[in-house]
């Protein structure tokens, strides 16, 4: 598997294979699949390979590493160079764009300089507090982490940050948080979590992470959200996701969907013998009213997984 995410027209894919790459490359030309857009996982701010193409017409392949004057084009003939060079991209080898006649891109007037923000320091120390804590979570992406960089502070009429402001300072704090991840070696906690909730869904019991904002969101929710005949259930909410990242362990709700009191504990046994399958410690008396919970629970959850 290749660590980009490629976006058609329609649809977003996530760590395909070059073979699949190069199949989404060889496919394009028809008036609603033109184009193919990589980026890398996790993603980097204005860092991208892209391609467009129409049936008859050439392949115009362009690259972007980091700047708008860091945006490059090349026209080619036919699909075979776009795979070579979209491949060596995706899997970072040196020398990726070698032997290619790029042209610079004009885009235009340069944008108008971000102002910097007007905040004082307890509201700058809260803000970027807030949106650590949301990286370290691991289930954002960057629009959404400027989104909530853009609202977090807004009280009556008062907007303390622009759109542009709010992306500029997610992308800083995104790129610092992908900075401590490149130190993580080898699986983590919260990968052993996902493998552990797929071999739970592969059995019938439906396993949700980071869903809704609370309990009584997840509980109401949770029964339209896996298969019909799904015998029980297990999820954590958005609150247990920061309540880990903070460093204190991850409670996990779960049940069964005919609401005996015997399916509950039977689901439970299964979630514990799962997470004891993939290594994670849990903490569980057997008690259908007590959550299970993992701990202790190192929460490392890569960006973009």
């Amino acid at each position: 598997m290749l660590a980009i995410a490629v976006q058609t027209n329609e649809t977003r894919h996530l760590r395909v294979t070059a073979e699949e790459l190069a199949g989404m490359v060889r496919r394009i030309g028809a008036p609603d699949d033109r184009f193919l857009v990589v980026e890398r996982i996790p993603d980097l701010p204005d860092v991208y390979v892209q391609v467009w193409h129409a049936e008859g017409e050439d392949y115009t392949l362009e690259h972007r590493d980091g700047s708008a004057g860091r945006h490059f084009e090349v026209r080619l003939d036919g699909p075979e160079p776009v795979v070579e060079a979209m491949t060596g991209w995706a899997r970072g080898a040196a020398g990726w764009d070698d032997g290619l006649d790029w042209k610079p891109l004009d885009l235009g007037p340069a944008p108008e300089p971000v102002p910097p923000l007007e905040l004082d320091e307890g509201e700058r120390r809260d803000l970027e507090d807030r949106l650590r804590l949301t990286l370290a979570c691991g289930y954002t992406d960057r629009a959404r982490l400027a989104e909530q960089a853009e609202e977090y502070l807004v009280s009556g009429d008062r907007r303390p940050l622009s759109r542009p402001q709010a992306e500029q300072l997610a992308d800083r704090l995104w790129l610092e948080r992908v900075g401590e991840q490149t130190g993580w070696i080898g699986e983590t906690d919260p990968e052993r979590l996902t493998r552990a909730f797929a071999a739970l869904e592969a059995r019938g019991i439906t396993a949700r992470e980071d869903f809704t904002c609370c309990r009584s969101c997840g509980d109401a929710e949770i029964a339209a959200a896996g298969a019909p005949d799904a015998r029980g259930f297990v999820f954590f909410h958005s609150q247990c996701t920061e309540s880990a990242a903070l460093g204190h362990g991850l409670s996990l709700l779960y049940g069964g969907f005919d609401g005996s009191p015997e399916t509950v504990v039977a689901v439970g046994k299964e979630v514990v013998a799962a997470l004891a399958a993939v290594g994670l410690p849990t903490a569980w008396n057997g008690d259908p009213s007590h959550a299970i919970e993992i701990r202790p629970l190192l929460w490392r959850r890569r960006l973009g997984t």
